[in-house]
């Protein structure tokens, strides 16, 4: 029997039910097509602004690395060094080469302090706001380097109340040299690219913006203690520290921020080059993602007409039913493969995206391990070079049959290769500027064990050790043991002409200090490098690195040490300076 072209009484009691329910279909249509075209471009743009927000935690990083060298390469400068010690005409000439540094790095202010915080030369001697003759005691910056050696601190100026990062190091001469770096040409960068870029520091305070209005505002409300001890150290004292009020909305990255409005934003977030630091990324959801949500609910409300006016044919014309299922069927096709064509477009971004991602965190573990290389390769050479002497010679009285030697040069050996292991970690450890475990420990530990490294190539040079009584030292003995061989390495290359090459080391306690003074009877020191010896890569050898006394000397400095050149008439003199142990 053929199907009723028109509806039955039954199917018309039910009418209205069912196209209230089709007209609920439409809406829930529309409404979930809108929802996945806004969650698909909030993705996508959120990729984007990921990696947006790391090449800028790059930059910032980039630039603090670059800044935080400066003041390291100039801690131990002849120039610097005269002007603390009151030398004639040292601080006129030390002003000119300050002006041309901070001309030629960027840097905003290049100054150097006594031991008592007042400036004796800076770059901008010639500007009627000099820092020349100030005292800048107060300054947190001046204390932390005061108490630690070096410091680093966000604030603004006294003079130029702007604000920048400080970068402070102690030199020669118990003076202290002080770079401000300001990122006010960053800011103005950054605020010709759409939204908006904020960088915190570790209390969640805005220290840079490409909205200098926003500078000094806080991710969210500090407490009064806390806010007073940020305004104490940013020297921010001239208003509140206002919150921004960003908060989560729920729906992933979005964000609102109560003090711009209330839009929302899309929120991307990446660490940068100081702990704590973070650099954020703000866009605004964009008009565009609007319009599209609002076509994808006319699109859905269109798909769940066309449904309604399908089911409504097959309700009304039965017999068509082959018909219409087929048309619906070739319209789904369609849009399944429209659908299947922008999931793979948007599956290439997010892969284009992580590539990216990836590739910056491979730059960076290959800046870290370049940052290591030549230490680890100068402070492995000696031991090494120790374990082949002692394979040779192992070899040579297994083969005479003399097996007691040939045990203990193979245990030397294994000594050796526990040592190397040690050294590498040791130097991993100094990269990374972790503290090392000092302790109370007899002089002869460390000195013993730097002439087990270099006993093959101390052949033919007399040495004449004289440790009295042997003090104790507080000191750790690997990383004394990396001094001496530094020493003792230099004193050997310098001693391979002479025939009566000799070596003395002799300790002295004087006081709270003990001193370890290393003397050889080669050429002595260049003229051309006295005054740069703790200078990196400074050498008058061909295949020098010229790092091995900057690694050194900073090894001392963390046990509480030092180490000074003295002038000799014969050879080269170097005094190891190392605290005594109670």
């Amino acid at each position: 029997m053929a199907a009723p072209l028109l509806p039955t009484r039954l199917d018309q009691r039910l009418a209205l039910p069912v196209l209230v329910g089709m007209a609920l279909l439409v809406v829930l249509i529309a409404w979930q097509a809108g929802h996945l075209t806004r969650r698909a471009y909030i993705a996508e743009a959120s990729g984007q602004l990921d990696v947006d927000a790391g090449l800028r935690a790059a930059l910032i990083q980039a630039e603090i690395d670059r800044f935080h060298l400066l003041p390291m390469a100039l801690a131990e400068d002849r120039d610097i060094a005269a002007a603390l010690a009151g030398a004639q005409d040292a601080t006129p000439r030390l002003d000119q080469r300050l002006e041309t540094l901070a001309q030629e790095t960027g840097a905003a202010d290049l100054y150097l302090l006594r031991g008592d915080g007042t400036a004796i030369a800076a770059s901008n001697f010639r500007k009627p706001t000099s820092f020349v003759g100030h005292s800048f005691a107060f300054r947190d910056y001046y204390r932390d380097a005061l108490r630690k050696g070096s410091s680093m601190q966000f604030g603004l100026g006294t003079t130029s109340h702007r604000p920048g990062l400080y970068f402070a190091r102690r030199t020669v001469g118990n003076g202290f040299i002080v770079v401000k770096r300001e990122f006010l040409g960053i800011e103005a960068e950054w605020a010709g690219a759409p939204g908006l870029t904020l960088v915190t520091d570790a209390d969640g305070v805005v220290v840079v913006a490409s909205a200098p209005d926003l500078r000094f505002r806080t991710m969210q409300r500090l407490d009064p203690a806390r806010e007073a001890r940020v305004r104490a150290a940013l020297r921010a004292d001239r208003g509140p520290l206002q919150p921004l009020g960003v908060t989560p909305t729920g729906e992933g990255p979005l964000v609102r921020i109560d003090t711009l409005g209330e839009g929302q934003w899309i929120h991307a977030m990446a660490p940068a080059g100081v702990s704590g630091w973070h650099v954020h990324r703000f866009v605004p959801v964009g008009e565009h993602i609007a319009n599209a949500q609002r076509m994808a609910w006319a699109l859905g409300a269109l798909a769940g007409v066309v449904v309604l006016a399908a089911l409504a044919g097959l309700w009304l014309r039965r017999h068509r039913q082959q018909l219409r299922t087929a048309e619906l069927k070739a319209e789904v096709d369609v849009r399944t493969a429209e659908l299947r064509r922008e999931i793979a477009e948007r599956t290439e971004v997010e892969q284009r995206a992580d590539l990216l991602r990836e590739e910056l965190r491979q730059a960076n573990r290959l800046a870290t391990l370049g940052q290591v290389t030549a230490g680890i390769a100068h402070e492995t050479a000696q031991p090494v070079a120790a374990i082949r002497s002692y394979a040779d010679n192992g070899i040579a009285f297994l083969e005479r049959g003399n097996i007691a030697t040939a045990r203990a040069n193979f245990t030397a050996i294994s000594g050796l290769t526990e040592r190397v292991g040690a050294i590498t970690a040791q130097l991993r450890n100094f990269s990374r500027r972790r503290e090392d475990q000092v302790r109370a420990m007899p002089l002869s530990e460390a000195v013993e064990g730097a002439l087990l490294i270099l006993r093959p190539r101390l052949g033919g040079i007399a040495c004449d050790i004289a440790l009295g009584e042997d003090p104790l030292v507080m000191a750790s003995r690997l990383r004394l043991e990396q001094v001496l061989v530094n020493l003792l390495h230099n004193a050997i290359d310098a001693l391979s002409s002479r025939p009566d090459a000799r070596i003395e080391l002799v300790a002295t306690q004087e006081g709270g200090r003990v001193r370890l003074r290393i003397r050889d009877n080669g050429p002595g020191i260049s003229p051309e490098i006295a005054g740069r010896l703790f200078t990196p890569f400074a050498t008058s050898r061909t295949h020098g690195l010229g790092l091995g006394l900057v690694i050194a000397q900073d090894i001392m400095r963390e046990m509480d040490g030092e180490i000074v050149a003295v002038d000799s008439a014969e050879g080269a003199v170097f005094d190891v300076l190392l605290k005594a142990a109670e």
